[in-house]
């Protein structure tokens, strides 16, 4: 049991890293104010996190402690609700409503999109 919470730390760590790099190098590259990078790492993640549940738990070709590893460490330390939240606000706070407002539903719809995706891959 004591393991488990090692395996969500490290897992979130590495997640966390992974999340600064990527959405660090589309934003960087993105060249506009649209937060392009949160974006990225909220699809992204949820694309993984569908795979992982989806595909990789209900084969149980991981085990449960990697599974915990991979869901709630790295998918969790990589996904970042708080950071799509505080963006969306700094783009109402500079009356940038169709940025704002696209965020909101890009990141809603596109992770929906990714983890239903993952869902349909795994029944292949």
């Amino acid at each position: 049991m004591i393991l488990n919470y090692f395996y969500v730390m490290a897992g979130a760590a590495l997640g966390g890293l992974l999340r600064y790099v990527v959405a660090d190098l589309v934003q960087r590259n993105a060249k506009i104010i649209f937060p392009l990078g949160t974006l990225s790492v909220n699809v992204i993640g949820s694309f993984l996190l569908g795979f992982i549940i989806f595909f990789l738990g209900e084969r149980e070709i991981i085990s449960a402690e990697m599974r915990l590893f991979l869901t709630v460490g790295i998918c969790g330390g990589f996904t970042t609700f708080s950071t799509f939240s505080y963006e969306t606000l700094a783009l109402l706070q500079e009356s940038e409503f169709l940025y704002a407002s696209l965020n909101i539903v890009l990141n809603v719809v596109l992770s929906l999109i990714a983890i239903y995706l993952a869902y349909l891959l795994s029944k292949i």
